[in-house]
């Protein structure tokens, strides 16, 4: 038969069968409350974390989507927007020219998921609301940082190091999130976190499981969304003599009553829970510890929870400060999904770094302790939050201390802008009133960013490095460079999670009150120039930094599971 001929018919049978398949899906939404409930539970697994119905995110506003699009586009596109957008569907690539990163694909949904997620999204109709006059906010900025970041000249040369293993048959196959040294008299341990649930030991490359959350705690909730699961751990300065080690996690709502709870008008889409565990034997191969619940907080959505918690490092026993420690917390999604009150306020908690004292009993549960040194400690106000030490972040995802003592707070942006922070007791950052040196309608739609007014409120404190979104969709904090590589000493690494960049700053251009000028590596992997994006064959990289021994310096795309290390910086080609 003609090659010609035998695939036309070949094309006409698949053209047949997918029209005989698409007729069999149903094609109406449906008005069941079952339907409704399952849809539900399909969008705060698949969607939450990019889409809501009152703002654009990552992703467009999906209120009165159904009105806008046909149900079998919506189908098609949710199953794999990207083959949308190379069709060349206008909607399609209109967004996709808009948002910069097309959305996931999700093969996983069968016609009845999707009948029942389009279900659910079709209750959410476009609905006029008033907002606040924008017009003494300006014009709106379109492009925030039109000089675009420069390559640098440099070219970090990558070795591939470790492989973790995969928790999941699907993109991303790992979690990985967090490493961390622990230094005993017979020699160190390297420890690494996969938010699905474990604490690895990595020994000669071998990850051995030293801790099991989906075991210790069963309400363990490791979906929805990329923040939820086992978020962070640390362990207390003097964890080899008292055997204490910190954790937060995430737990469906209602699991138990929270501390930090909110008017039953909003919802709840989760729990972040703080424990404190004691560990019988720190030396051990595996972990036997109980656990004491500090305490849990409400969140309204699975987004920007507690991604890191950390001790001073640069301090010493009797040291002011010593043994008290801090907790990024994000807003919970409350900025953009209409309660601002929520976050940034003084009697809630939300989109704050907090600072307890783990081994006190003065908070409002007698759980913890709040210290007294807090900017807010003393007010004589019960319903202020001493435990806050910072506020006005909206994803805060690294603290790090740097050698000359700045502490750097990485916060992942919402409409245009990636920031870093230089973290300062008693300092307002800006969200959700601000997002990096820009004003936000925090009241109304943001999907637009001002310039500053002539005459700024005081009370907020700057980014001192910043880029928008041409350049990349959201901040992965990393470290300052300590390690033998000369080119590198002074740096501070850090990247984008979505597109892979690995960019750094000079640590001493990092000023209060000033913008620091961020520079772009080259990548070379193994002995191939290429990209993250490239490497992990994925449209987003989900890309984090960690320490190692010896002041290694690993990259890592959770997509893959592969641990990259620095092994050196040379002038790029």
């Amino acid at each position: 038969m003609n090659p010609k001929k035998s695939g036309f018919l070949l094309a006409l049978l698949l053209t047949s069968a997918f029209t005989y398949a698409q007729k069999k899906v149903v094609k109406t939404y449906s008005a069941s409350k079952l339907v409704i409930e399952k849809g539900d539970a399909l969008f705060q697994k698949n969607c939450a974390e990019c889409h809501n119905f009152r703002q654009r995110g990552i992703g467009p506003d999906l209120a009165g989507v159904t009105a806008d699009a046909s149900y079998a586009y919506l189908s098609k596109f949710i199953a794999n927007s990207q083959s949308v957008i190379k069709s060349g569907n206008k909607r399609a690539t209109a967004l996709f020219a808009d948002f910069k990163v097309p959305m996931p694909a999700h093969p996983q949904l069968t016609s009845s998921d999707l009948n029942a997620l389009l279900s659910f999204i079709n209750t959410h109709k476009k609905v006029a609301e008033v907002y606040i006059n924008t017009a003494d906010l300006g014009t709106p900025v379109k492009d925030p940082m039109p000089t675009k970041i420069a390559k640098a000249g440099l070219t970090l040369k990558l070795e591939e190091w470790a492989t973790a293993p995969a928790t999941s048959t699907k993109n991303p196959l790992t979690r990985i999130n967090q490493t961390y040294v622990l230094k005993t008299d017979k020699g160190n341990r390297l420890f690494m976190l996969d938010m699905r649930g474990k604490l690895y030991e990595i020994k000669n490359k071998q990850f051995n499981v030293v801790m099991d959350m989906a075991k210790e705690k069963p309400k363990l909730m490791p979906e929805p969304g990329l923040g939820s699961g086992w978020g962070t751990f640390a362990f207390h300065p003097d964890f080899l003599k008292n055997g204490l080690m910190y954790t937060t996690h995430t737990e469906k709502k209602n699991s138990a009553p929270a501390d930090f709870a909110y008017a039953d008008s909003i919802p709840v889409a989760l729990q972040w829970i703080v424990t404190e565990w004691k560990v019988k034997d720190p030396t051990a191969a595996v972990f036997e510890a109980t656990p004491r619940e500090l305490f849990r907080l409400n969140n309204p959505s699975a987004m920007h929870g507690m991604q890191q918690m950390i001790f001073d490092p640069t301090l010493k026993p009797g040291m002011p400060g010593y043994g008290l420690l801090y907790i990024d917390l994000g807003d919970g999604g409350s900025g953009e999904l209409g309660y601002p009150w929520l976050c940034n306020g003084s009697t809630e908690p939300r989109g704050s770094v907090l600072r307890i004292d783990p081994m006190g009993r003065n908070s409002r549960n007698g759980k913890y302790g709040i210290p007294a040194s807090n900017p807010w400690a003393k007010t004589g106000d019960p319903t202020i939050l001493g435990e806050v030490y910072a506020r006005g972040f909206r994803n805060p995802n690294k603290i790090t201390w740097a050698p000359d003592c700045k502490v750097l707070v990485s916060d992942i942006g919402y409409t245009k802008v990636e920031e870093i922070n230089i973290l300062k007791p008693g300092l307002n950052y800006g969200w959700p009133a601000r997002e990096g040196t820009f004003v936000l309608n925090f009241n109304g739609k943001k999907s637009a960013i001002y310039n500053l007014p002539v005459h700024d409120d005081p009370k907020y404190t700057y980014p001192v490095t910043e880029y928008d979104h041409d350049e990349g969709n959201s901040i992965a904090g990393g470290f300052v460079y300590t390690g033998d590589i000369a080119m590198l000493k002074g740096k501070y690494i850090f990247g984008d999670i979505v597109r892979g960049r690995v960019f750094y700053v000079e640590l001493a251009d990092l000023k209060l009150g000033k913008q620091a000028v961020i520079k772009e590596f080259d990548l070379e992997f193994g002995n191939e120039q290429s990209t993250f994006l490239k490497m992990v064959k994925n449209v987003k990289a989900d890309m984090r930094f960690g320490l190692g021994e010896n002041n290694a310096f690993y990259i890592w795309a959770k997509t893959d599971g592969k641990i990259w290390q620095i092994k050196d910086c040379v002038p790029s080609l």
